[in-house]
């Protein structure tokens, strides 16, 4: 029962699963964009429900303990955060297929920086049982985080003003559905990284 009980509470595991499971999501995403079959829709569909079953565990961990390492609006946010960068990979998928929206170079881009955001945070996550002594290591993974949230955005105005040179209107507003919802997933990389460093203040 002891064992079972400090697995339940070791917060720092729970964020680091849900932040992989989120990496992996990213990742199926970019094979999506590489080969668009069904198959590859559904890995994403797959992996997102992992990353949901992982922050579900996470909150019920929340809800069921009285003392936390860090402090548990931070753990709350963070993990919420995280978890729709997952979120937003399905529904890119599922609007995709559902407006018939094939992959181009700007969505690709978009869904390489979000994996590679993703798989900063992962590794940021891993550092902060060690925060005192990884905290310059910490603060420059997430620097590097918002720098390809900065890239992200660029590519999305990018990609809009190309797109609006286009005269197929219901094409234009089909696509930029898409575009919005990596546009999003990059504002809640960013959330997350902000949280993070939040934490690595209060942890100092």
């Amino acid at each position: 029962m002891f064992w079972l009980f400090r697995r339940r509470h070791d917060f720092y595991s729970l964020l680091g699963a849900q932040a992989k499971s989120s990496h992996d999501t990213l990742q199926a995403l970019i094979a999506f964009m590489d080969q668009p079959t069904k198959e590859s829709g559904r890995a994403v569909s797959l992996k997102e429900k992992d990353a949901d079953r992982r922050r579900t565990q996470l909150v019920a961990a929340l809800n069921a303990s009285f003392v936390t390492p860090i402090d548990r609006e931070d753990i709350f946010q963070l993990s919420r955060a995280i978890d729709d960068m997952a979120d937003y990979a399905k529904s890119t998928v599922a609007e995709m297929d559902l407006f018939e929206v094939k992959p181009n170079p700007r969505l690709r881009e978009m869904a390489v920086a979000m994996e590679n955001g993703a798989r900063l945070l992962v590794e940021a996550v891993i550092l902060l049982p060690k925060a005192q002594d990884q905290a310059v290591a910490i603060g420059e993974l997430l620097i590097k985080v918002k720098k390809l949230e900065n890239f992200t955005e660029r590519i999305y105005r990018q990609a809009l003003k190309e797109l609006f040179e286009s005269t197929d209107l219901v094409g234009i507003l089909k696509t930029r559905e898409i575009y919005r919802h990596l546009s999003n997933a990059a504002d809640r990389m960013d959330e997350a990284a902000d949280i993070l460093g939040d934490i690595l203040v209060k942890m100092g």
